[in-house]
């Protein structure tokens, strides 16, 4: 322990140890959808203990400042919170873990360049935790900000398997060594400064190629990152809450990466190198070359069809969340309860563009916990299952992962949506999904597509019930 850290007072040692306790107890919270809600408020609490406790640290100077980034943040936080839409939560996610990772190289570079300058030495020789911070913060950063930007829409998000990024990169990676081994040895506070350039270019280089389906995947290991950044910020300032937090973000975004990655049966390797997404569209055609026939369905038989069975599995999927479809579809979800169907959600690990962010969806338009479903409690469920509505949807319900040894999502766990009795596809096109290949579930004989943007339809939907009485 520091110096500096050993001067803290006992009580703020006890406020970084509420705050901990706090964090934990979210995270655990965290893990269930009944309890979240209670588990974000927990693990805020906890961080807003952590940071009243920082404010009183002995020799703490530049309250004007502190003050003004206090009340920076506190309104963008809460202009965040209330103003952002939840099918645009996958970019905020975004941004804040690389708000975070950036902070903490900032506090490296500081902290390296505060030693070189007291000391009046034209070089030093950085700390290992400051290379690492600097490093992994300026990596979840960039990487972060080009996560945002192809969710956003303002790059393509499209994969792209380049021999020259991946040459790039590891020519990047190879600097980065060498000029951290330098700094290791001493340097000036500029090869620092190029350290955290080489760092953010590595960043951006790395997540340019993934297509942003796997954003899923990459927004998780960011965290990850982010969190690690953090607990090396820790160390260089000798704050045990830092370090605390840091390694359960770390640990915790490494973990639910390594499950994501299991959930598609790809290895984290394939998702950062492989560019799935990236090649043709496999065309919707037979043997003969003939375009294949799909059996269309209009909202009102959508409707007097649902309204006639007793079992009903909504899957959701990302066309859900761009039409912001979710109240729509918990509506007509409540209406059918009422007349007596059952109604659950089967919600798959990777569908949407963020770690969870089918359930941050249903539990915004107020679903029930009750009625959500992993795809180990429902897939044994289909079978016995009237109808299977999937809206938006494409790879997790496409059977050539279980048939098709040459598809690229061959061995991924998908939904058994084909095994129910009957299923209707919610959907604007034709249009395969993020890996670009076809699904042969759109032309099964029980099959019928519904085709609409998705809000759109289910209102159509639910005008429909209205109309039968339902």
């Amino acid at each position: 322990m520091s110096h500096e850290a050993a001067a803290i007072p006992n009580l703020i040692h006890i406020a970084y140890l509420v705050s901990a306790v706090c964090f934990i107890l979210g995270l655990k919270r965290l893990s269930s959808p009944a309890t979240a809600r209670s588990g974000n408020l927990v693990a805020a609490f906890g961080m807003g203990i952590a940071v009243l406790a920082t404010l009183f640290i002995p020799g703490l100077g530049n309250f004007g400042l502190l003050a003004l980034a206090l009340v920076v943040g506190g309104v963008a936080g809460v202009y965040g919170a209330r103003r952002v839409p939840m099918t645009d939560m996958p970019q905020m996610v975004a941004m804040l873990n690389g708000l975070g990772g950036g902070a903490a190289a900032l506090v490296a570079y500081a902290e390296f360049h505060h030693v070189t300058s007291r000391m009046f030495l034209p070089e030093t020789s950085a700390t290992p935790e400051q290379l690492f911070g600097a490093i992994i913060g300026s990596v979840s950063f960039a990487g972060s900000a080009v996560a945002f930007a192809k969710l956003q829409g303002i790059i393509s998000e499209k994969a792209i398997p380049s021999a020259i990024l991946r040459f790039v990169n590891i020519a990047l990676f190879a600097a980065l060594l060498l000029i951290a081994g330098s700094l290791l040895v001493g340097g000036p506070s500029m090869l620092f400064v190029a350290l955290l350039l080489v760092a953010l270019t590595f960043g951006m280089t790395m997540v340019v190629p993934i297509g942003g389906a796997d954003m899923p995947v990459v927004i998780s290991l960011l965290n990850s990152f982010t969190g690690l950044a953090a607990a090396s910020t820790g160390f260089v300032l000798g704050n045990n809450s830092l370090i605390i937090a840091g390694t359960l973000v770390g640990a915790s975004g490494g973990l639910l990466t390594l499950l994501m990655c299991k959930a598609m049966n790809r290895s984290l390797a394939n998702v950062l190198f492989a560019g799935v997404g990236a090649g043709a569209v496999a065309g919707a055609a037979g043997g003969d070359g003939a375009p294949k026939r799909v059996n269309e369905i209009t909202a009102e038989d959508t409707a007097i069809l649902l309204a006639n069975v007793s079992s009903l599995i909504i899957i959701p999927g990302y066309g859900m969340a761009v039409a912001q479809a979710q109240h729509a579809v918990r509506e007509m979800a409540d209406m059918l309860t009422k007349k007596g169907v059952e109604v659950r959600y089967a919600v798959h690990p990777v569908a949407g563009r963020m770690p969870g962010h089918m359930n941050v969806l249903l539990a915004e338009a107020n679903v029930p916990y009750t009625q959500l479903f992993d795809i180990d409690q429902i897939n044994s469920q289909f079978e016995n299952t009237d109808v299977a509505l999937i809206i938006g949807a494409n790879d997790v319900v496409n059977p050539s992962a279980r048939t098709d040894k040459s598809s690229p999502i061959y061995g991924m766990p998908i939904l058994d949506a084909d095994k129910a009795r009957h299923v209707i596809i919610v959907k604007r096109s034709m249009k395969p999904g993020f890996a670009g290949v076809d699904n042969p579930l759109y032309y099964m004989e029980r099959t019928t597509m519904l085709f609409g943007d998705a809000k759109s339809a289910i209102n159509q939907v639910v005008e429909a019930l209205k109309a039968e009485g339902a």
